[in-house]
């Protein structure tokens, strides 16, 4: 059976309500879950290097440490208690190099069947007011070149290509000869 949310319609209908708010200790079943969907459905089919195995070794001592991180963003899209969503960030304190302060996104999902109602903006705008909160310069992230809705996504939230990152097979062996 596929999970399937449906949304009354009507104005005598109650529409569910979608909370974004900071994870909290509750939340890391949830976020994991959501965090492991976002690589199922991105970084898994895109990227061989990717490796799956790292939310059942790593992810939830991962996320509980950044549950406690000033420098760490984690916001979950909530409704009844359930996890529709989530987004992570993190700080980046000035460096000697690039003297500024910087926000980066490392992941925003939210369950397809949720999609199209303003949740994922919901959960970046929440990201852009923690940015400005703690004085950052940017706030950057980064999506596959073949992910267009998430390219779309983010160009029409004021996002702009600033850089391309470029790959090749690494290694001696796999270099050109």
């Amino acid at each position: 059976m596929t999970e399937r949310t449906v949304v009354p319609r009507g104005p005598a209908a109650a529409e569910p309500v979608v909370h974004v708010r900071p994870a909290t200790d509750l939340d890391l079943d949830g976020l994991l879950a959501s965090m492991a969907a976002l690589f199922a459905e991105d970084a898994g089919p895109r990227d061989a290097a990717a490796d799956p195995a790292w939310f059942r070794g790593h992810g939830r001592a991962a996320l509980a440490a950044g549950l406690d991180d000033p420098a760490r963003l984690l916001l979950v899209a909530d409704c009844a208690g359930k996890v529709l969503g989530h987004l992570t960030a993190m700080l980046r304190p000035p460096e000697p190099l690039l003297p500024v302060r910087t926000v980066t996104l490392a992941s925003l999902y939210v369950r397809p069947a949720m999609r199209g109602a303003g949740t994922g903006s919901r959960l970046l705008a929440g990201c852009l007011d923690w940015a400005a909160a703690h004085g950052a310069f940017r706030t950057e992230v980064s999506a596959y070149a073949s992910n267009t809705a998430a390219l779309r996504f983010y160009h029409r939230h004021g996002f702009t290509d600033h850089e391309v990152t470029l790959t090749a097979p690494g290694g001696p062996a796999a270099g050109p000869r």
